[in-house]
């Protein structure tokens, strides 16, 4: 099994135990099973997926961050994750609305690389 702790700039997130981490990278898709080699690696806006001890199957949303995986410990840091079981999909259409206006019809203290990325964001959510 792998230790896995989850860390937002809120704080923990979640600590569990997990036999298998499915997460999307610079790189592409890899899955992280138990004596894995170390690595460290960057997380792209994506959908994450582990296998955990006593919830079985878990699907998470997740914005960018960093992945540490050492001695069957993960170490998880991102701006934000959610559940998908959690998420408010009313929520994420207005924000996908939202961005996708500002990208449309910009104004000059639109911040164009921010709404692209608040885009994604929702995108991701509502395809979750």
């Amino acid at each position: 099994m792998i230790t896995v702790r989850i860390v937002t700039p809120y704080g923990l997130y979640k600590e569990t135990q997990a036999s298998i981490i499915n997460i999307v990278t610079s790189d592409g898709q890899r899955g992280i099973l138990s004596n894995h080699m170390p690595l460290v690696t960057n997380i792209v806006i994506s959908k994450m997926t582990m296998d955990e001890e006593k919830q079985g199957r878990q699907e998470y949303t997740v914005s960018s961050g960093i992945f540490y995986f050492k001695d069957n410990q993960a170490q998880i840091l991102v701006d934000s994750i959610e559940n998908v079981h959690d998420i408010d999909k009313a929520r994420a259409q207005a924000a996908y609305d939202r961005a996708k206006q500002r990208l449309e019809h910009p104004k000059c203290d639109t911040d164009l690389k921010r709404a692209e990325i608040a885009l994604r964001k929702a995108l991701n959510r509502l395809n979750a």
